[in-house]
Order: structure tokens, then sequence, then C-alpha cells
């Protein structure tokens, strides 16, 4: 929603990576960039244990029931992996940005994986694990591999090159990186926690999806196919996104039509690490009724819509609630950190003085 105020916004967060909007001279740049190193190093030295560092990787949000899940995450991944010293960290300037402003609730400080990275360098850690919460291996997947592979290959230009030569690295794929394990998986996981729905009406799962000028490595077919996956189990699931075209909430309107659905109950639930605000509000908000239901109107809520469109949805049955807030999602997430550990290291070093 809001959509033109949004990409104004995402103009703005690229050229800054500050958590306040300042102005961009270099040398306001070079203080917020050391200060904000500074806070991170200064997190890592005093909870500093062990000799290995697992990184959370979110997009990133600025809601209390989000970051509620975000540490929860964090804590169950302590107890999984306790030999890891686990942190967590926010891709989006935007996120950091508002949720250092205090959006919706109280301020608080989050960071992008740079400066976790870089931090981690410093103290040396031995193997560094970073585990990507990104739902598909989309656009923001890609900006962590791309973190990653500037810190293997020394960005900033002041960590030994003897120690990132041996460091270890490991990556933890996106929920749905793998066509058919992953999707049937997060499908079966998906469906035993809410069959009880679908065996009362249809329920229609929002995600968010790529725009299609840059869908990396095409990442938007795994809502295509987690929806095929789920109508083995049920016809009554179906899977659309705000940001994926083609697969906005009139088409999953229109195939529900195609299929005979014309009426009943619809159940909303995100298909998003947490619930945020595409949950809190393209989904279950309060919004004006639609004038077009065959097309895609940014300001209309799924439940609006769908209200509008003659099925009982309302208040009661927009499922509010993130997939790290479902134990047996997060869980999925958790086998493909195991699954990188177990593998073998990345090979994103090269050393700045080769022969």
């Amino acid at each position: 929603m809001k959509k033109i105020k949004f990409i104004l916004l995402a103009f703005i967060a690229m050229v800054t990576t500050t958590i306040s909007f300042t102005s961009c001279s270099k040398d306001d740049t070079d203080s917020n960039y050391n200060r904000y190193q500074s806070a991170v190093d200064n997190t890592i030295k005093s909870e500093k244990k062990h000799d290995k560092a697992l990184l959370l990787v979110a997009f990133g949000s600025t809601w209390q029931q989000a970051f509620d899940a975000f540490d929860s995450t964090v804590e169950a991944y302590k107890a999984k992996f306790p030999e890891y010293d686990v942190f967590l960290s926010f891709s989006s300037a935007i996120c950091i940005n508002r949720a250092a402003a205090g959006e919706h609730v109280a301020s608080r400080n989050f960071y992008s994986p740079n400066y976790w990275l870089e931090g981690f360098g410093r103290v040396q850690y031995n193997t560094i694990v970073v585990q990507s919460l990104q739902v598909i291996p989309g656009e923001e997947y890609t900006r962590v591999i791309n973190y990653i592979k500037d810190f293997a290959n020394n960005n900033s230009a002041d960590l030994d090159d003897t120690y990132l030569s041996h460091v270890k690295l490991y990556l933890g794929t996106p929920l749905m990186q793998d066509a058919e394990t992953d999707v049937n998986n997060l499908a079966n996981a998906l469906d035993k926690n809410l069959s009880s729905y679908a065996s009362k009406g249809t329920v229609a799962l929002m995600g968010h999806g790529n725009p299609d000028t840059y869908d990396t490595y095409k990442a938007n077919i795994r809502y295509s196919q987690l929806e095929e996956a789920l109508q083995k189990i049920n016809s009554n699931y179906y899977v659309g996104t705000v940001d994926m075209p083609d697969n906005y909430k009139n088409d999953v309107y229109a195939r529900m039509k195609a299929n005979g659905v014309t009426n009943g109950t619809v159940y909303l639930h995100p298909l998003m690490s947490i619930a945020g605000d595409h949950a809190h509000n393209d989904m279950a908000g309060d919004s004006d009724a639609p004038k077009n239901l065959n097309e895609n109107d940014e300001e209309v809520s799924w439940k609006s819509f769908f209200n509008t469109a003659g099925y009982t949805c309302d208040n009661n049955t927009c499922i509010v609630k993130g997939l790290l807030e479902v134990e047996d999602v997060r869980a999925l997430w958790m086998q493909h950190t195991t699954n990188a550990i177990n593998g073998e290291p990345l090979d994103f070093y090269h050393s700045k003085n080769p022969e």
C-alpha cells in the first residue's frame, strides 16, 4: 500500500546506510559508519562466548509482533546451536531507519549484515554461519550472498588476509530454495497447522514476491509451486502475493472462481517470516472496498477485497501470524542451517595478493 511513498523511501534508503535520515556528506557518512560499526563491535565483544558465530538475516520490520518473533527465533537458535554465538541482522535500510525512529513501537537499533560480518572478522571467529530468513531465493537473498562475498574479499580492506583465507563460511538457504524438497516440506508444515481452517473454507496465503523487474533466480515461481503442492493435500489452499505479477489477490480470486469457489469463508494467513506491515495492513487492514474485483488496487486489503467479493472474510478469519511464529515452519529454516553446517564451506575467498 501507498506504493509511491514506498518507492520514494526505497530510493532514499539506497543512498544512505544510516539509521536516521541525515545529510549525505562524506564526513557524515564516515562518522555514521564508524558509529554503527562501533556499536556492533561492542555488542559482539560483550556477547562473545564461542569461536563460532551464527548470523540470522531478515528483511526487517517495525512491528512489535515481528520483533518478538525475531527475539524468540534468536533464543531458539541459541538452544539448537549452543556452540554458536547468535546474532540478528536486517537487510532493509528502510526497516532499519524506521525501527530506529520508533515507527510503531519504542526505538530499536538493528544493523545491516556488513557491520556484523566485519565485526566477526575483527574478533576472528573461526566459523561464521549466515542464515537467510527469506522465504524465496529472490532479490533479498542475493543481497545476503553479496554481503558474504564482500566480507570474504575484505571489502573494508582492514581484515587480516591470512584469517580470511582460513575462516569457514557457511550459508543457510531460504525457506523455499529447492523447488521440490523445500516446497513440499513447507506445504506439509503449513497443512499441519492450517488443516482445521482448510476443512471449513478457503485458506489464502499472502506472500511478498519480487516485482517482475528484479525477479532474481525466477524465485516467484516458488509461490505457484507451493500452491500446487498444497492443493495436492487440500484443494482449498491458494497462494498469492503483494508483489508478484499475475499473482495478486484478484488473481487468486479468479482461480477460486474458476474452481467453483464463489462463496464461503476465506481464511487469510501471511506467507512471510513475520507479521508486520504487510500482514497487518495489506492483508488484514480496514480499507475501502475495491471498485473493480478484476484489478489489483494496492490500497485495498485482502480482507476487504474478499469480503466485497461475497465471501465471509473479517477479523475473525485473519490469522495474523508470521511463519517464524509457526514452530514447524521455523524448524525448516533451522534444518537449512544444519544442512549448511554439515556441507562444504563457501568458496568465496580470493587473495587480494594473488601470485
